[in-house]
């Protein structure tokens, strides 16, 4: 009786896998996932303004790409403020729960919400997900 019931589970995810299309694969949803999450970093969150060196034209350095800077702009106003950007390639320093809780709340592993001018961001948990998985498959070698 059990053994009919395996069989049953299996062949029932075999079906869902077949109404969904191509069955996915965990290096085809990671791919997706690191894709969407790239979307996510350089066209929603623009990271590459703050996080990444320019050159005298204004041009992200490429081969820097999110590796932290100093930030060409200052509050005109007294309040805390981070005078360089950290490196996020890889996300050193970062687990993968706290990068994601990160994401979804702006508040860090300490406790804190992030120095302005790094807004603190509400992306949904799978948006989270995905930037962490974007910026982790960058590796943290500066």
């Amino acid at each position: 009786m059990n053994k009919n019931i395996v069989i049953v589970a299996i062949l029932a995810l075999g079906l869902v896998s077949i109404v969904n299309g191509e069955p996915k694969t965990r290096s085809s949803v990671s791919s997706a996932k690191i894709e969407h999450g790239k979307y996510l970093v350089e066209n929603i969150g623009m990271c590459g303004d703050c996080h990444t060196p320019h050159n005298d034209k204004g041009e992200p350095i490429k081969d820097q790409w999110l590796k932290g800077t100093e930030l060409p702009f200052k509050s005109t106003v007294p309040m805390p403020w981070a005078e360089k950007s950290v490196n996020i390639a890889g996300l050193p320093g970062w687990e993968h729960d706290a990068a994601v809780k990160f994401f979804m709340t702006g508040i860090a592993y300490n406790g804190l919400p992030a120095r302005p001018p790094m807004p603190q961001y509400r992306y949904s948990h799978d948006d989270a997900e995905a930037i962490v998985a974007y910026l982790k498959s960058l590796g943290t070698s500066k």
